[in-house]
């Protein structure tokens, strides 16, 4: 099984400026746990996790004030939608981290998470809708 079979077609994407607070709650609404980060002035996309969001507010800083652009993973790991998901899940425990960003040459069109590989692994549930 690839990539494409398994990733979310429907990515959350945000700006640099926008606030953690409102990165959090575009997540919360989307239910997902992480935003892909556009930027024009980056060579790539970003990617800004649940787990950032948590650690900058455990060092007691203000949501409503920190940006995305302070707390995301600058050069996400991307991948490839004709990727294996072995292939996939080996970048994710190498790199230790749960989201891959899905890229057709300079194009986002996914988010594979470590979710999505345990959901088909297992059998478990339909893929999410396109």
């Amino acid at each position: 099984m690839h990539v494409r079979d398994a990733m979310s077609k429907t990515v959350l994407t945000i700006g640099p400026a926008h606030t953690l607070r409102q990165a959090a709650r575009l997540m919360a609404e989307r239910k997902v746990g992480a935003a892909v980060v556009l930027d024009p002035a980056a060579d790539g996309p970003g990617i800004l996790t649940e787990r950032d969001v948590l650690e900058a507010v455990a060092r007691g800083q203000d949501p409503d004030v920190e940006v995305c652009a302070d707390h995301l993973t600058p050069d996400a790991v991307t991948a490839m939608p004709d990727w294996d998901l072995g292939r996939a899940a080996t970048a994710m425990v190498n790199g230790g981290f749960r989201h891959l960003v899905v890229c057709q040459g300079a194009d986002v069109i996914g988010v594979l998470s470590v979710r999505d590989i345990v959901r088909v692994v297992s059998g478990r549930g339909e893929l999410a809708p396109a």
